[in-house]
């Protein structure tokens, strides 16, 4: 049998992930073709239609990561969904200071908070759920490669 409010719940989550990639997709999108495209990026830049591809597909592995956390009832789930939630203010702050405000160099230092919030939900999660906890990892994955790359065109724009 189907429990519905679980469903709810899962479409939720995974909702409120993508609501989060879908605000920074507005503030993104328009600098694509303008302010990002001026900007000196290293060789292993993947092309622009890679990134909606791959945070699409992570925001739906958080989403379902943190479903599996809030189906769970202990102090230690809170503590990780916490973590979650810091992590995904974290990440839906980035595009508007890297895209928005053109501040490279800020959002280096949001995109390493990123990374280490990301590790440390993974860290909680671990004991909670592990394959919420492994959900996350493709994420931090990502995110550490992101970092690198941020922190690149840092360099090459100063």
């Amino acid at each position: 049998m189907v429990d519905i409010r679980s469903l709810l719940q899962l479409a939720c989550c995974v909702g409120l992930c993508l609501l989060a990639g879908y605000v920074g997709a507005q503030i993104t999108y328009p600098e694509i073709t303008t302010w990002y495209a001026a900007l000196a990026k290293p060789s292993w830049t993947p092309p622009n239609w890679a990134f909606p591809v791959v945070w699409n597909a992570l925001y739906v592995l958080m989403g379902v990561s943190l479903w599996l956390l809030w189906r769970s009832s202990n102090g230690e789930a809170r503590l990780a969904i916490g973590l979650f939630f810091i992590q995904l203010t974290l990440n839906a702050a980035w595009s508007p200071v890297f895209f928005g405000l053109h501040e490279i160099r800020w959002s280096v230092a949001i995109i390493v908070a990123l990374a280490l919030a990301i590790a440390a939900t993974i860290a909680f999660a671990w004991d909670v759920n592990r394959a919420a906890a492994w959900l996350l990892v493709p994420y931090l994955v990502w995110v550490i490669y992101a970092a690198s790359l941020n922190s690149a065109i840092a360099l090459l724009n100063t």
